[in-house]
């Protein structure tokens, strides 16, 4: 009996093997592991918030229009680093349409990316997300950072950074919308 439970254990083993190293495997895998495992963001303690440093950044959005990222000055706003090829990414973009869909009037939503154009709005019409990408035209505002991927940033209208998230979350959870809600009222 012993030797057939290690069979079975190896071949459990060898099938996760197999299934990690086939790339047509490999990345649904991840992206429902990203999703299974992902929670809400944390706020930042109020003592250990960054400001932005500069509101100057110009970005292009993917129907080619110039936007200035100084317009969205007084603002809640969300910043959002990804790319098509990023499981982690594509785990977390449902939470954030659902959240888009009930929030894009109030705050604004920057979703950055250093891919084409053509790339990203192929992706978002696919899977059949509403909200637009971006391109940086100028490097991004410090302490924005987006050499993580994902990385998202909640700011608030005064400029401060409410919640830096490294990785996959779920953004349309219940914490998440009071945070914005909160956030809105002042």
């Amino acid at each position: 009996m012993k030797l057939f439970k290690n069979q079975w254990l190896n071949i459990i083993l060898i099938v996760i093997i197999l299934a990690l190293l086939i790339p047509q495997i490999r990345k649904p895998l991840q992206i429902f592991a990203n999703k299974a495992f992902a929670f809400s963001p944390s706020v930042t303690d109020e003592e250990d918030r960054e400001q932005i440093a500069s509101y100057d950044w110009v970005l292009e959005k993917n129907n080619k229009e110039r936007v200035d990222f100084s317009e969205y000055k007084d603002e809640v706003i969300i910043v959002n680093y990804w790319a098509t090829w990023c499981p982690p990414c594509i785990a977390e973009m449902p939470s954030f349409q659902q959240l888009y869909d009930d929030y894009g009037d109030k705050v604004a939503f920057f979703f950055i990316s250093g891919e084409d154009h053509e790339t990203t709005t192929n992706f978002l019409k696919r899977k059949r997300y509403s909200f637009p990408s971006y391109r940086m035209l100028t490097t991004d505002p410090k302490p924005l950072d987006g050499f993580t991927l994902p990385t998202t940033y909640l700011i608030d209208k005064e400029g401060n950074i409410i919640i830096k998230k490294v990785g996959a979350a779920d953004w349309n959870s219940a914490s998440m919308r009071n945070t914005l809600d909160e956030l809105l009222k002042s």
